[in-house]
């Protein structure tokens, strides 16, 4: 397997665990927090997202799915347009409330097939190149792409297990 082939696999993985996370919840449950300075599931989802759309469009140099595609307005949420959640407060947290797992869901897979298609065709050279100097040492593209991957796997791993206490409490 060459390092394109793993890094699709693992972005493979994470679309399924997005998926499993929201499956047939509700409105409600997607919303669920533990307490009031907790995520809920889908904040995580669409955070862990927003996330990977930000970081691969950067490094593909394309624009990003959720403005070019349209999804900010389905979201209709109340935050500027390129937000990703990132430092968001337990209120703005409280603010992302979506209609379903579907509209998750399909942002993702719009998000995971623009991912693939830059990722596929990467070499083990491209790996390599800068891609964010403002760090010491600076990032190399292989790093990133590293750093979305487990971000995105320790969020969905949150939103699963949020969604097991959902499902056993008032909020299920």
């Amino acid at each position: 397997m060459i390092s394109a082939e793993v890094l699709v696999d693992a972005f493979d993985r994470i679309r399924a665990a997005v998926h499993e996370a929201v499956e047939d919840l509700t409105p409600d449950q997607l919303a669920f927090r533990v307490d009031s300075r907790a995520n809920s599931i889908g904040w995580l989802i669409w955070h862990l997202t927003r996330i990977q759309d930000d970081h691969i469009a950067d490094v593909a140099h394309t624009d990003q799915v959720w403005t070019a595609q349209s999804w900010v307005d389905r979201f209709e949420l109340p935050f500027d347009r390129l937000d990703t959640g990132f430092g968001h407060t337990p209120e703005e947290v409280a603010a992302v409330r979506v209609s379903s797992g579907e509209l998750l869901t399909g942002y993702h897979d719009a998000v995971h097939e623009q991912t693939k298609q830059h990722v596929q065709r990467l070499t083990d050279d491209d790996l390599e190149r800068i891609v964010d100097s403002s760090w010491d040492p600076p990032v190399s593209l292989g790093v990133r792409l590293v750093s979305v991957t487990a971000d995105d796997l320790q969020h969905a791993g949150q939103a699963a297990f949020i969604r097991g206490i959902a499902q056993r409490t008032h909020a299920g």
